[in-house]
């Protein structure tokens, strides 16, 4: 073999490849909050640092030409396998590739990539999966900007769409992917993806993952020709529900949630097999919707503690909704821990772990009560977004959905009396004490 310093070296150089990861010890598979503390990170190729440093910046130097140009055979696919090393950071980079290395672990997923928003996301994986022509058929109701993209923007350029409701039964679904294929068929294209989101936003209502799974195969089979079926996990995902062992293919993630879980960052995921994440690649490639250094470094700070924010914000839902159940002047609340439905019950006994801390309430009255309500809170800001360490409360009609047409809106159930609380780390008594305080300015 020629050596590295020899200009005529044909064969070209790779970089140095961190340690092998321990996922093992004695025969244990060790949890993920365990290797959130290290995985896919080698202090050694960064002079011994615990922590991996921020890589600030935009391009990556060869070692040699040859490895310029096997890098970039990868990173085009012009050789399968993506590249042997870092190019340019639209395409990769150190503090994303370990981000993406431990993100995976949650979901036992075998290949994840990071974005800069959670809508960047989800508009490159359609974008991978979509042409003129196809049908995209989705669950309802969907984050407002998600039905803007599906039933606006990609309409501008022959994508249609049909949807069907969050609790809809596999018969069901089977009836609207049959008239999704004629409509494609219709239309010269296909049925290019079935999208999800559960639990919905704002509602909370549950799609039935593997009763979608199974429509699919009996309208589609098991072949290639299959749609695949990605949903947006953020409510619950990834400590509550995990949707890769319930019959989805790809799995979206608003990282600006829990996962960055401190309200200072905008970002988003993608996990799946590599067959479903390539193509996504290759556009993100493109488009350059990749996350930034600094915010990927965040995040792996912010998944050390997810489990553990997690956990304490799903304990004090709880205790809250428990205080909010029987108040008189609640009309009723979307939280999965007090499911009444049959059906929604069911499939969160199938799907979910836990019932999340991310729920609706429904302030007796209109508008005009929900306002009081509040703007009467103390403790819990008035914000949109939800994850965070600290209480979030919203009115999803009058903001994060007020885009979407009124009669829509309240056929999914979004109403004027509708507020969406995320709850934080707090001391849930004194939460309590808030909620308390705010009712009684209804």
């Amino acid at each position: 073999m020629a050596k590295q310093n020899d200009p005529t070296a044909a064969v070209p150089v790779t970089r140095r490849m961190p340690k092998a990861p321990i996922e093992r010890i004695g025969g244990r598979k060790l949890k993920p909050a365990t290797l959130m503390m290290g995985h896919g990170y080698d202090p050694e190729l960064s002079e011994g640092a615990l922590k991996p440093p921020i890589f600030l910046t935009s391009t990556f130097a060869f070692e040699n030409a040859a490895a310029g140009k096997r890098f970039f055979e990868g990173i085009t696919g012009k050789r399968p396998g993506g590249s042997d090393g870092l190019v340019y950071s639209r395409f990769n980079g150190p503090n994303q590739e370990i981000l993406e290395d431990r993100l995976s672990i949650w979901d036992e997923a075998e290949d994840a990539l990071v974005f800069s928003s959670g809508m960047s996301a989800i508009t490159t994986v359609l974008l991978a999966n979509v042409n003129q022509g196809d049908v995209v058929v989705h669950s309802g109701p969907l984050y407002a900007a998600t039905e803007t993209l599906i039933n606006k923007i990609l309409g501008r350029f022959g994508v249609t769409f049909l949807d069907f409701p969050a609790g809809a039964t596999p018969p069901d679904v089977a009836v609207m992917l049959e008239q999704a294929k004629a409509q494609a068929a219709s239309n010269g294209g296909k049925v290019a993806i079935i999208y999800l989101e559960s639990p919905a936003n704002p509602t909370n209502a549950l799609v039935d993952i593997e009763g979608v799974a199974h429509a699919r195969e009996q309208v589609f089979g098991r072949g290639e020709g299959a749609p695949p079926i990605a949903i947006d996990n953020t409510f619950l995902g990834p400590l509550w529900q995990q949707p890769l062992k319930h019959g989805a293919d790809i799995v979206i993630y608003s990282l600006t949630k829990y996962v960055g879980g401190h309200s200072d960052l905008v970002a988003g995921g993608v996990l799946g097999s590599k067959a479903h994440m390539d193509p996504i690649r290759a556009i993100r490639n493109t488009i350059g919707t990749i996350c930034d250094p600094n915010t990927a470094w965040m995040l792996m700070r912010s998944l050390e503690t997810l489990e553990l924010r997690m956990t304490r914000a799903g304990e004090n839902a709880e205790k809250v909704c428990a205080f909010l159940r029987g108040h008189p002047k609640v009309d009723g609340l979307g939280y999965l821990g007090f499911i009444e439905d049959a059906r929604q019950k069911d499939i969160y006994a199938r799907h979910c772990s836990g019932a999340g801390s991310t729920f609706s309430v429904f302030i007796k009255g209109g508008e005009a009560e929900a306002f009081r309500f509040l703007d009467a809170m103390k403790i819990a800001k008035l914000a949109v977004s939800l994850g965070g360490t600290e209480t979030l409360a919203s009115l999803p009609a009058a903001m994060t959905h007020i885009s979407v047409p009124d009669e829509r809106r309240a056929a999914l159930g979004i109403t004027d009396n509708l507020v969406r609380i995320s709850i934080g780390v707090e001391d849930p008594d004194d939460l309590i004490a808030d909620f308390d305080q705010a009712l009684a300015a209804v």
